[in-house]
Order: C-alpha cells, then structure tokens, then sequence
C-alpha cells in the first residue's frame, strides 16, 4: 500500500465499512437508481444489480466487457462496451448499438457519464498501456441521436467522470496524470476552458469518482487503495481504506449517503477470473449524493 502521510482515515464516515457482496471478479462503474447499485461486473462481461440487503440480479450480458453507465432521458440503459469500443443501450428487445466509437477511440473505452439530456461523455485508455508507452486520449460525446465527436484532447487515460448539478462543469479523472480536471460545458455539449481541479497526493492515481452535496469529489485512488475525499484545490478531507486496489465509488441509498466502495487485488482479466476476490463494500458519508452519476 502507498502510504499517503498526515491522512486519518474514514473521516467524516460513520463507523467502518462492511461488505455488500463479493467473489466478484472485477466490479466496475457503479451507479444507484431505483433503489439498487448498478455495476459493471467487467470481468464476466455482465452488468448486474445489488440492492442493499445484498441481493443481486444480472441485468445484461455484455461480450465486449461493460463499463461505464448511464441512462437516458426515457430511462433506458446506456452502457460502454469496452473492446470493441462500443456504445450500447438496453431496450426490451436486448442490447441496441447507439454509437460505435472506434474511429475516435485509439484504444478501449472506458467510463462515461451521461448528462440530462442524454448526451454521454465517455473516455478511453488511449493505448494498451500494459504493452507499449501511454498515449494521449480523448473525450468523445456522443449525443441521443448517435452522433459523436471529440470534444476534449491530450488527456492522460480519462476515467471517471462527473458532472455538477447545474450541468455546467464536467470533471475528468485522469489516471496517468493523478489529477482531477474541470471543463466548462456549453450549451450544444462542447467542452471548454480546461482547468486543473485537484492535483492528488503522490501515489494516488484516481480512478472512478463521485460527487456530494458540498461539491467535494470522492475518488478511488488505485493503488493507493483508498478512497479519498477531496476539495477543490486538492485538500483531502476523508480517506477510507480499501482492502485490495480502489476501483469506484458511488453515493447512493435512500438519502444519498451510502458510500459504495468497489475494490479489487487485481486488474488483470484472467487473475481476477481465477480469483474472484473483488467486493463491494458500504459506509455511511456525512454529506450526501448530488450531480451526475
């Protein structure tokens, strides 16, 4: 574990974590809507529900290993399709192509946010980064009807994404970088006026984020295995331990102030297949869920 020096852990968290469920494989882009946890459980290219007694459902078989989630306006389900770089919707019928993204994406897409006109911001690794160099990547935003296009360059592996309530300001979580950055959001979608939000402390490259009602951003800091919550600025005011890496997290539950904590030993598909040891954990936050997931 990175130590990360002068950080308490689980303030402003009331009492300790307990798990939710596991012997998963690898638990991924968490969202709550309609009373569950919505997860991309990657690994078994499957998106599942699990609600708060620990009950869980399968919602979709993904071949192409989901990830990030969202929904549209009508409340169907949006979904990335990682390898084959894919945007997906759920309708009664099964999965629905919305976007296919490969032109734009140099490598695996990733997560997504999807705002509340049902435009869907979604980044990408930009490279086989356990392979060859890290590249830069791209933020592509593909609208309701389809239609995507770049709208933000040069990040370092774009991952997490959140929008404020208002719309207005959209914040990426780039990995490579360990830094959270801002873009104003214009009207037609448009990303622009890029600014550094939050640089983390060293050794805690962030992953999935959330947002609360203070504008304070959890984010899973990976190998850091931990999940930090950050002001503005880059002051870290709560840190909660994770067991294995920090994968995701999300505010949710009947008053928006369950702390979902999605945790993993590894990122290697065919470790973690063979293990199973990925969980979802739960806490409980001071300051509730607000903004986009």
């Amino acid at each position: 574990m990175t130590p990360l020096p002068g950080l308490r852990d689980a303030v402003g968290v009331a009492g300790p974590t307990c798990v939710l469920l596991d012997a998963l494989t690898f638990a991924e882009g968490p969202r709550w809507r309609d009373g569950k946890l919505w997860f991309s459980e990657m690994h078994r290219e499957r998106v599942m529900t699990v609600d708060l007694a620990g009950r869980s459902e399968v919602v979709a078989e993904v071949p192409g290993r989901p990830s990030g989630l969202g929904w549209d306006p009508e409340g169907r389900l949006l979904m990335v399709s990682m390898t084959d770089r894919r945007l997906l919707r759920l309708d009664a019928g099964g999965l629905t192509e919305v976007a296919d993204l490969s032109p734009l994406a140099s490598f695996h897409c990733n997560d997504m946010v999807v705002d509340a006109r049902g435009r869907a911001y979604v980044g990408h690794f930009g490279s086989d980064y356990e392979h060859e160099p890290p590249k830069p990547a791209e933020l592509i935003c593909v609208e309701p009807d389809g239609a995507a296009r770049v709208v933000a360059r040069d990040l370092r592996f774009p991952n997490g994404l959140v929008l404020t309530p208002d719309g207005r300001t959209l914040i990426a979580a780039e990995s490579f970088a360990g830094c959270l950055t801002a873009f104003d959001v214009a009207e037609d979608g448009s990303l622009g006026q890029r600014r550094l939000w939050a640089q983390l402390p060293a050794g805690a490259y962030p992953d999935g984020i959330c947002l609360d009602a203070e504008g304070a951003i959890w984010a899973a800091a990976t190998v850091a295995r931990a999940v930090l919550r950050m002001r503005e600025g880059g002051e870290v005011v709560d840190r909660v331990p994770t067991p294995g890496l920090a994968i995701a997290c999300m505010l949710g539950g009947p008053d928006g102030k369950t702390l979902f904590l999605c945790s993993a030993e590894s990122s290697v598909r065919d470790e973690c297949r063979a293990k199973a040891t990925a969980r979802i954990e739960i806490a409980r936050a001071e300051v509730p869920h607000a903004g986009l997931p």
